[in-house]
């Protein structure tokens, strides 16, 4: 399925990019403090780039980027999650889903559960590998593809509802 959506470039010279931002930021701050409720409910679902990806996809790459570098921070800083040696990785990731998002938007001017996937797998195996350079652990690098694919599929499955019936406009 593919449809076609209202997609925006929001500059840095705009006030709206920092609003949208802020809104998407703490989107990724609630969001992630519900899902904790669960049992492994964070590394499960992945909930922390929920936000960043609908962010850089309707709204461009650098609303994506300020949510992806604000959303980790501002959880570890507060709440605790991720944990400070966890950052790092979570940021990587963050900032490369971004990118991806942005770029895939911009590209196809449209959006499909084909390009959501594609953006997801771009960023979760280039982010394993970078964490894997960070932390030097393979086992703990792989950690979203052994226990994050339900996190995955609400990536894809939930941004393409959320992009197509929420932000339609």
């Amino acid at each position: 399925m593919r449809t076609t959506v209202k997609l925006y470039a929001l500059n840095y010279h705009q006030s709206l990019t920092y609003l949208t931002a802020s809104l998407f930021v703490v989107g990724n701050i609630l969001l992630p403090q519900l899902f904790h409720l669960m049992p492994q409910g964070g590394i499960t679902w992945l909930p922390i780039y929920f936000f960043t990806l609908i962010a850089a996809y309707k709204y461009g790459w650098r609303v994506g980027l300020l949510t992806a570098l604000f959303s980790p921070t501002v959880n570890s800083l507060f709440f605790g999650m991720p944990l400070p040696a966890a950052l790092p990785a979570i940021l990587l990731k963050s900032v490369l889903l971004a990118a991806a998002a942005g770029y895939a938007a911009h590209r196809f001017q449209r959006i499909s559960l084909v390009i959501l996937t594609a953006v997801v797998l771009a960023y979760q195996i280039t982010g394993t590998l970078g964490e894997w350079l960070i932390i030097g652990n393979f086992s703990e690098a792989i950690q979203d593809f052994r226990i994050g694919l339900p996190g995955m599929c609400l990536q894809i499955f939930g941004g393409y509802f959320f992009l197509r019936h929420i932000l339609s406009k």
